[in-house]
Order: C-alpha cells, then sequence, then structure tokens
C-alpha cells in the first residue's frame, strides 16, 4: 500500500505479546482472568459505597468514580485483545484504531485528575478538618468530577482528529495489544511534527499538573502531619492516606514505564509489558488496595456479606414453608 490518503486505510495489525500459537491458550486465559478480577474488583467498591451510608462521604465518592474509570479503562483494551486471541487474527480496524485511541487518552485522562482530586480531598480533612464538610460540598464534590470528565474529553478530542488527518505507508504493524497514539505517530508517513508537538505537551500540561498538585497536596499534609503531637495521632492521620499513597504510587510508576518504553526501546514485548501493568494490573491492583488498606471498605464490606448472609436462611426458610 503506498502513501496516500487515510481514508483508503482499513486496518493495523496488533502485534500483541507472541506469535507462537502454543502460548495464545495461556496469554487468552491470564488476561481473561486479570480483566475479570479488574472489573468484578472495581464494580464491588461501587456497589459497597453506594449501599453503604457510612461510605456516603466525599472520599468515597471519588473513589466509586475512580474504580468506574477503571473499568472503563480496562474495557477499552481488552476485550478486542481477548476476540483477536480467539479468532486467530490481528486485525484492528481503521476507525477501531481511533475509537481505540480517543477512549484510552481520554479514560486515563480522567484517572490522573482524579488522582489529585482525591489528594485534594485528604488535604482539606487533615489540613482543614472543621471546615471539611463546609469546603467539600456536595456542589465542590461534583464539579471536582466533572471538570476532569470535560477536559481530558476535549483533549483526547483534539488528539483523535489530529491523528485522522495523518497517513500511513505499508508499514501498519502496531508493536501493542492495542491502539496507542505514540505507536501510530511512527507509523505515519506524513509529518507528525505537529502531532508531536501537540501530544508532549499536553503530557507535560495535563500530566504534570496534577502530579505537582499532588505533591503540594502532601507537602502541607506532611507539614500538618508533624505539628501533631501524639504518636497515635500521627499514625492515624497518615493512615487515611496510605491506600491512596500507594495508588500514586503505582499510577505513575506504570505510567513513566510505558512512556520510557515507548521513547527508548524499540522492543515491542518491553512496550507491550509497560502498558500491561498501566492498564490491567493498575485498575486490577486498585479495589485490592483499598479494601486490605481501608478499615471502613472492610466494614462496609463484613456488613454487606452479613446481611446477605442473613438474607439467605430467610429465603431457604420460606422456600421449605408448604
Amino acid at each position: 500500500m503506498k502513501p496516500g490518503n487515510n481514508t483508503h486505510f482499513s486496518e493495523f495489525f496488533l502485534l500483541g505479546f507472541s506469535e507462537d500459537p502454543k502460548l495464545q491458550p495461556l496469554i487468552y486465559g491470564l488476561f481473561l482472568s486479570m480483566y475479570l478480577i479488574a472489573v468484578f474488583g472495581n464494580l464491588l467498591i461501587i456497589l459497597v459505597t453506594i449501599s453503604d451510608s457510612h461510605l456516603h462521604t466525599p472520599m468515597y465518592f471519588f473513589l466509586s468514580n475512580l474504580s468506574f474509570v477503571d473499568i472503563c479503562l480496562t474495557s477499552t483494551t481488552i476485550p478486542k485483545m481477548l476476540h483477536n486471541i480467539e479468532n486467530q487474527s490481528k486485525v484492528i480496524t481503521y476507525e477501531g484504531c481511533i475509537v481505540q485511541v480517543y477512549f484510552y487518552i481520554f479514560l486515563a485522562g480522567v484517572d490522573d485528575f482524579l488522582l489529585t482530586v482525591m489528594a485534594y480531598d485528604r488535604f482539606v480533612a487533615i489540613c482543614h478538618p472543621l471546615h471539611y464538610t463546609v469546603i467539600m460540598n456536595p456542589l465542590l464534590c461534583g464539579l471536582l468530577v466533572l471538570v476532569p470528565w470535560m477536559v481530558s474529553a476535549v483533549h483526547s478530542l483534539l488528539q483523535s482528529l489530529m491523528a485522522l488527518q495523518l497517513t500511513f505507508c505499508t508499514e501498519v504493524e502496531i508493536p501493542q495489544f492495542f491502539c496507542e497514539l505514540n505507536q501510530m505517530l511512527q507509523l505515519a508517513c506524513s509529518n507528525t511534527f505537529l502531532n508531536d508537538t501537540v501530544m508532549y505537551f499536553a503530557s507535560v500540561l495535563l500530566a504534570g499538573g496534577p502530579f505537582a498538585g499532588i505533591l503540594y497536596s502532601y507537602s502541607k499534609i506532611v507539614s500538618s502531619i508533624q505539628r501533631i503531637l501524639s504518636t497515635q495521632g500521627k499514625f492515624k492521620a497518615f493512615s487515611t492516606c496510605a491506600s491512596h499513597l500507594s495508588v500514586v504510587f503505582l499510577f505513575y510508576s506504570t505510567s513513566l514505564g510505558v512512556y520510557l518504553s515507548s521513547a527508548a526501546t524499540h522492543s515491542s514485548h518491553s512496550s507491550a509489558t509497560a502498558s500491561v501493568m498501566f492498564t490491567v494490573v493498575t485498575p486490577m491492583l486498585n479495589p485490592f488496595i483499598y479494601s486490605l488498606r481501608n478499615k471502613d471498605i472492610k466494614r462496609a464490606l463484613k456488613r454487606v456479606y452479613g446481611i446477605v448472609a442473613i438474607k439467605r436462611p430467610i429465603v431457604l426458610g420460606q422456600m421449605k414453608c408448604p
């Protein structure tokens, strides 16, 4: 296929992890398991926060939104990969590739902003505890969730529309298990200077900005904790941030791994492995981090389990009655 207008272009080939047919069932089973764990784990967090009135607070409102975004993020990439393995195909249509790029950028951006919002929530809770309910009112909480969705939607739409203007050559193989913008730009025959400029500028602004907000929030939190006299008080204050800090570390370390592997190496396996850590492993681990390290979530899970356990004997008893 010669370079030409991208409207004549019909499909890309996703190389994935391995072309060995013997490994495909193993890869399929592994990714299906991780996908199901990620979806059901995050869905459980959402259901628990909705059903338990004790968790109707700003912190868990933001957490349930984060879980919803994680479900959507994994669903953007993994189902298509599983479909291709099942059908022994590596093809993704041009339109499907653009859609994947849009939602991947969109949801990753929302994820990033929500982590910053959650850091701000912890900052207000620890540094201004007496004014917490006044500051974190329902209107502000709604805006803090709505704005990230709107900003990320505009950003991803801009990147996708610019990608539509690209033309491609005969080399249409993407060394990933999904369509990723940077990989698409490397395959383009047309000039990608404007695309690269916008992509890197947006990365600095929309990734560096939220990260700076997280650093600022935690610098104030650490300063406030140091002024607490009792060791028990310091531990209690810090424990409310432990889960969020773990998720922040996991998110930024894996996203940095994706960036470095994409920029510094041409190895498809290194790039794909880093992407798996970001798009699958991180959303899969987030529910475990919050459920294992958060006492409120643990109590809520026990209460929900207790209600189910109580209802089951009642139902069974009613079934036995004539």
